[in-house]
């Protein structure tokens, strides 16, 4: 218009397309989105097409804009401001949107949305870490082949603890530890003697005399596992989160369990020492989650993330220390710390940077710097179908184990491509899984995760 200001002009709105949309994490994401004025959903995909148009209304959505589409004719014939309600991933191709967000946590599924997502030229938000695990390198080279983003989303703890890394890093800060905590707290309460965790209660009147580290830190941590070996503090969730953040930092696993300490969120600089230095630490440079040891009153670290420095300039420190922040008893490191993660509260973040600055979390394109494998929990036969499931995405009979790249075997085969095939030969106990014990493994999963091992070699690039 004659006259008009161009500069002031409104941006133009960003419209997403959402798998996985009756998930909790969609819930989070959806419900934030009616507060941002340029963010819209388009389209919406998951098998229960009904619970996602319910979870919409609760929501405050117009069920008039949601349209249940079972054919691309039926997508492209949407008016404008309409949201399609989907079954089948194949479907969004069609959609009008600029970002995808991939939240089934179905490695097969989630690949192929990422791809073609990517190859029709849209950007990719992945808060999928099962399909980031196996797939994500390969979805990052090619995203990096068609100009657009690929990226794990802000709200989730991969994306937070990779710009949180990089954040110390742009200082100059020497980084020693980075990671995050377990999602449930263990909360001891004194008067009772019994420790909780989420809705689970066992009785540990041993830790009443072991709130402190003592002088002796690898034995306090010792005698504080001990006391909470009726808990399940290991989830492969947390394996496979700090593999993305590995592949995305180049830190790695320090051991493939991970040291889950039981660990009070002020003692974190003096756990995530050196071994030599008191701490728990075989070398520098490493990913790792600890489970946060808590009174009732006290706050949570609720899933946060943090990353242990050496501290350099004493007095720098004292005079931190001082103000709260968390340093080691002998002043060598200190302990940088966010104690939260918002989930999809927080992911329009990730939206809007894709659309408006073609940013990604970090600045660091991933490469394979650690694999989430498993490691069979017993011997498991020819014949065995490796399910997965419940909360955690487990795999049944084995356990997540992270590696680093560098010492793994070459054949080794990444937990979520396992998952869901069934085993060739009978595998012993404590034995990690290799592509050949694999009857019948995803083809398509095999493909990006070959692409992924020829990277190994090329990591700087």
């Amino acid at each position: 218009m004659e006259g008009t200001d161009a500069t002031s002009a409104p941006p133009s709105p960003v419209r997403y397309a959402l798998t996985g949309a009756r998930g909790g994490f969609a819930r989070t994401l959806l419900a934030q989105t009616t507060r941002i004025d340029r963010l819209r959903p388009s389209a919406l995909c998951d098998l229960d097409t009904a619970g996602t148009i319910a979870l919409c209304v609760e929501l405050g959505y117009d069920q008039a804009d949601l349209r249940v589409c079972s054919t691309p004719e039926e997508v492209a014939a949407l008016p404008s401001g309409g949201i399609a309600v989907v079954a089948d991933v194949a479907l969004l191709a069609g959609a009008d949107h600029d970002v995808l967000v991939e939240a089934t946590g179905n490695p097969r599924v989630g690949t192929e949305a990422a791809r073609t997502a990517i190859e029709t030229g849209r950007h990719v938000v992945m808060v999928s870490k099962e399909v980031d695990s196996v797939s994500g390198i390969a979805l990052a080279d090619l995203a990096r082949e068609h100009g657009v983003v690929y990226t794990p989303g802000i709200g989730d703890q991969p994306a937070n603890l990779i710009e949180w890394y990089e954040r110390a890093v742009r200082l100059g800060l020497d980084v020693v530890a980075i990671g995050k905590s377990g999602e449930y707290d263990l909360v001891f309460d004194p008067s009772t003697g019994r420790v909780r965790q989420l809705d689970e209660e066992i009785d540990a009147p041993e830790l009443g005399d072991l709130l402190s580290l003592g002088e002796d830190v690898t034995a306090t941590l010792a005698a504080r596992a001990l006391a909470v070996t009726g808990l399940k503090r290991s989830a492969a969730a947390d394996h496979c989160e700090m593999a993305v953040v590995a592949n995305h930092t180049g830190m790695v696993p320090d051991v493939e369990s991970l040291h889950y300490p039981v660990t009070r969120v002020a003692e974190l600089a003096d756990v995530y020492a050196l071994a030599e230095d008191g701490g728990i630490l075989t070398r520098s440079g490493v990913v790792d989650v600890f489970s946060v040891l808590r009174l009732p009153e006290e706050a949570s670290f609720a899933g946060g993330v943090f990353a242990v420095v050496r501290t350099g300039d004493p007095v720098t420190w004292e005079l931190l220390a001082q103000k709260g922040h968390v340093v080691s008893r002998s002043g060598a490191y200190a302990c940088l710390y966010l104690p939260y993660h918002f989930m999809g509260v927080e992911t329009p973040l990730s939206l809007l940077d894709a659309v408006d600055h073609h940013r990604a979390a970090g600045t660091r394109h991933p490469a394979p710097h650690a694999i989430l494998a498993g490691r069979t929990r017993g011997p498991l036969s020819a014949g065995t179908r490796l399910d997965m499931g419940g909360h955690h995405h487990e795999v049944e009979g084995v356990a997540a184990v992270l590696l680093d790249t560098d010492q793994a075997p070459d054949d080794v085969a990444p937990l979520y491509l396992a998952a869901h095939a069934t085993l060739a030969r009978d595998v012993p106990a404590d034995t990690l899984i290799r592509i050949d014990d694999l009857a019948d493994p995803s083809s398509a999963l095999l493909d990006v995760w070959r692409h992924a091992r020829t990277r190994v070699n090329d990591r700087n690039r």
